[in-house]
């Protein structure tokens, strides 16, 4: 599976009632609705082929990725009650024993490590009884139930549906103290059985939902991400975003500081990766450093690729590079 496409991907911004409630509460400002709303744009776009060194020749642009294909649709049946809860908390649906029973289908078993290892259902209850957000109901199909703030650890959580197709994602975000990178952001789904994938191979209705729960609840747009399918394993979910990409009726972001984002992107996968393979994908796994290897691999690819806007490009490229070789 390719892991690093090449061409764009269009999309749309959304706003919804709910989201101009919060805005025009005071709880984000419209500037920094505006600013981010564009850098999302360009987060959900798929990535072009990093530059080459001054002087080599562009490589082809890789073919888009398949979209993921999530298994066991849940009935329309079952998902219908969620329009009772439009403009209620995620505190109000967690006492239905609908919604307990549906987020049974959503969460993966697996043990998971909040601060201590718990069920990564308890994990996700617990974040979702904090601070509440509204659930928001768009185009009569797509849900979110979140939160922005828990208990502790900076914890933020949500759960995603398409009342259409039947799927559902989740998300648990928190800043470990354990020595694994940090912050982090788990997405789950027992619908999932793959076990490689990007971003931009989740739905796009989900990415741009997402992308707004990140905004109100203080989720930085690039942090360490994983993804945890229905086998339990934690898995890298790789940034294939271009912080560079900007809509044409749009000014350019700054050359330098995009890139700088998409080298960070690169770096904080390139952690992850190493984590994982150390750890052998356990959701639950702690106690993590950068191994001899990859420390070895930082400080030769620093200095060969070297420094200034040719050397950035150069650092972005072969980091994706060996990301791609520790994820297989």
């Amino acid at each position: 599976m390719r892991l690093f496409p090449g061409s764009f991907r269009k999309c749309k911004l959304v706003s919804t009632p709910v989201f101009e409630a919060i805005v025009s509460a005071g709880l984000v400002s419209t500037a920094l609705v505006f600013a981010a709303q564009l850098l999302v744009a360009g987060a959900l776009l798929l990535s072009n082929a990093a530059a080459q060194e001054a002087g080599d020749a562009t490589p082809p642009p890789e073919p888009p990725p398949p979209t993921v294909v999530f298994q066991n649709p849940i009935p329309a049946d079952q998902l219908a009650f969620l329009n009772d809860y439009a403009g209620k908390t995620a505190k109000d649906i967690q006492k239905d024993k609908r919604f307990r029973n549906l987020m049974k289908k959503v969460i993966p078993s697996t043990t998971y490590h909040y601060g201590r290892d718990m069920p990564l259902s308890e994990t996700s209850g617990t974040l979702l009884d904090g601070a509440p957000l509204p659930i928001d109901i768009r185009e009569g199909r797509y849900v979110m139930v979140g939160s922005h703030g828990g208990p502790y650890l900076h914890g933020r959580g949500f759960v995603w549906f398409d009342m259409k197709d039947g799927i559902a994602l989740g998300g648990v975000y928190f800043h470990p103290v354990n020595g694994e990178p940090t912050p982090t952001l788990a997405i789950y789904s027992r619908q999932l059985k793959d076990t490689a994938i990007s971003m931009g191979q989740l739905p796009l209705a989900f990415a741009q939902d997402v992308s707004q729960w990140a905004l109100i609840a203080g989720v930085p747009a690039i942090t360490t991400r994983y993804f945890i399918p229905g086998n339990g394993k934690k898995y890298v979910l790789v940034h294939d975003e271009d912080y560079c990409w900007h809509p044409d009726n749009a000014p350019a972001p700054p050359v330098g500081e995009c890139e700088e984002m998409n080298a960070d992107a690169a770096d904080i996968d390139l952690n992850a990766a190493d984590f994982m393979a150390q750890t052998n994908h356990a959701a639950n796994a702690t106690a993590w450093m950068l191994s001899p290897a990859q420390v070895a691999w930082i400080a030769t690819r620093n200095q060969s690729c070297g420094m200034g806007a040719n050397g950035l490009a150069c650092r972005i490229r072969v980091t994706r590079q060996r990301t791609r070789v520790l994820l297989v």
